[in-house]
């Protein structure tokens, strides 16, 4: 007989999840304030220092999203009851799952002068026995602000993959097997609570963070019984990352579990959310009816090569070249130009405007099935547009405008938390180009910057303990580093793969 859990409504219980009792985190001794908080100023020392002569705004910018990512840093107390530091929801008092995850996609970088994984760990902790973790948690009194089983009450489900790529920048093997556990736990808890007869997934309008955008009809609280492509491309992600862990982790059986769920989400992905018509995959009603609208969050489908068939993929990636569709004046616009509800002038939420997370799925997609130029493109446009808009405000805002340089309507100022993705980790990973795998041992460098000048990134942080300088122009790169690596250059057009001692070497490109 399966364990239950009994809840505060009358005669209500749920299952227990058993994975949950292997989660560390719901043990684990409470902060109550002790983390220390470094100054910004000493923390600078620490952080990677970018090198471009020729794109000095987007250099300004960096350091001004790491400033105001610093200021929204806060210590545990002992109302809330945390066990780790963290990032601050902007202008609430409030962490959020969703804006805890891009930061630290952008603090892996920081993470020598503070642990930005921390802010998810304060999640973990929270762990419900059946395997549900909230959206937000009250940062005053330490209280979950959703409870399970309402439509509204999670996340877009894709922490495992911020947690992978947090591995691949540090080979922390210890960390990798403590939030496996809670990671499977609730990935088997939106299994059975988020999932269709047919093993399809749902969300709302606020459960998959797009608010407002016309995708399904009244949305915004309640699923409406369609099935929701974003949903479902982030549970195949989910799968095949966490599937990652079972492999590192010989958990054979859980290997074999998410496997067969992936397998199985892909053919019904690809059987039912592909608009043949439109070329594009689109959310589908109970009688498997296509929505109207072409969402850029279909693009999370990029994360994971195996979804997108050879024969669709290049159709698929088109409407980001097209300027009737995505191609705007400030790439990517959350909602397609040629879709129903669009707003040109401001975006109006996801109803066109451009949010930077989003851009950054979209981006790093790209890159992830080989298209580097696109994405390198995108990148550098986002960022001009970001400039010409920080040069008259001083700041970054929640969203932009998709075919003005002007913030978008409504859109909250300040806005690191998320937004740092674009300023930060866009800036070194497409713009300057270098990306890093530790537990290869290897750095990619994809100079594709249209400058002639010498450009690159020093003080990179590389492993557990390493950093290297790389910078280079037309006919060089140097290269000092205290660990010692492979590295590979594409320099337009031609590939040079070479082992990188420790110490400083250089690198003719001529």
């Amino acid at each position: 007989m399966d364990e239950v859990m009994k809840m505060p409504a009358p005669n209500l219980k749920l299952l227990l999840e058993p994975l949950v009792e292997k989660n560390p985190f719901t043990t684990m001794a409470k902060s109550h304030g002790n983390g220390h908080i470094v100054s910004f100023q000493e923390a600078k020392k620490m952080l990677p220092e970018p090198v471009l002569s020729e794109h000095g705004g987007f250099v300004e910018m960096y350091w001004r999203a790491w400033e105001i990512a610093w200021a929204n840093l806060r210590r545990p107390h002992n109302d809330n009851q945390f066990l780790s530091p963290y990032i601050t929801a902007v202008n609430r008092p409030l962490v959020s799952l969703w804006e805890s995850n891009f930061a630290a996609l952008y603090g892996m970088y920081g993470r020598r002068a503070f642990n930005f994984m921390g802010a998810l760990d304060n999640f973990y902790a929270h762990q419900q026995k059946d395997g549900f973790i909230t959206k937000e948690i009250s940062t005053e009194n330490g209280a979950d602000l959703f409870l399970a089983y309402t439509p509204n009450a999670t996340a877009p489900n894709f922490t495992a993959w911020v947690e992978w790529r947090y591995y691949r920048a540090t080979g922390d093997n210890g960390r990798l097997a403590d939030v496996f556990w809670p990671l499977m736990a609730y990935h088997r808890w939106c299994r059975r609570n988020r999932t269709w007869p047919n093993g399809l997934y749902w969300a709302t309008g606020e459960s998959s963070n797009l608010y407002n955008q016309p995708r399904v009809p009244d949305s915004q609280y309640h699923h409406r019984h369609w099935t929701w492509v974003d949903a479902n491309m982030q549970a195949i992600l989910n799968c095949r990352v966490l599937e990652q862990f079972a492999i590192q982790l010989e958990q054979k059986e859980l290997v074999q579990e998410l496997a067969d769920e992936r397998a199985e989400l892909i053919r019904m992905v690809n059987d039912c959310l592909w608009d043949e018509e439109a070329s594009f995959y689109k959310d589908i009603d109970a009688m498997g009816r296509f929505s109207k609208v072409k969402s850029a969050s279909a693009y999370w489908g990029l994360l994971d090569k195996d979804i997108i068939p050879g024969k669709r993929l290049a159709a698929f990636i088109r409407h980001l070249r097209e300027s009737w569709a995505f191609k705007l004046n400030h790439c990517i616009p959350s909602l397609s130009a040629d879709s129903e509800g669009y707003n040109s002038s401001t975006g109006h939420g996801y109803r066109g405007g451009v949010w930077p997370p989003l851009n950054y799925i979209v981006i790093i997609g790209l890159n992830n099935v080989g298209q580097t130029t696109l994405a390198h493109r995108i990148a550098v446009n986002h960022l001009e547009n970001m400039w010409a808009v920080y040069q008259h405000t001083d700041t970054f805002w929640e969203n932009y405008a998709p075919e003005a340089a002007q913030q978008g309507e409504p859109a909250e100022k300040d806005f690191v938390g998320p937004s740092g993705v674009s300023p930060i980790s866009l800036l070194l990973e497409n713009v300057i180009g270098v990306r890093a795998d530790w537990p290869l041992r290897r750095v990619t460098w994809d100079r594709l910057l249209d400058s002639s000048q010498t450009y690159g990134v020093k003080n990179y942080p590389f492993g557990p303990d390493g950093t290297f300088d790389i910078v280079g122009d037309s006919k060089k790169v140097i290269v000092t580093t205290d660990v010692s690596f492979t590295l590979t250059i594409e320099n337009h057009g031609f590939t040079i793969q070479t082992a990188v001692p420790s110490g400083t070497s250089e690198i003719d490109l001529t």
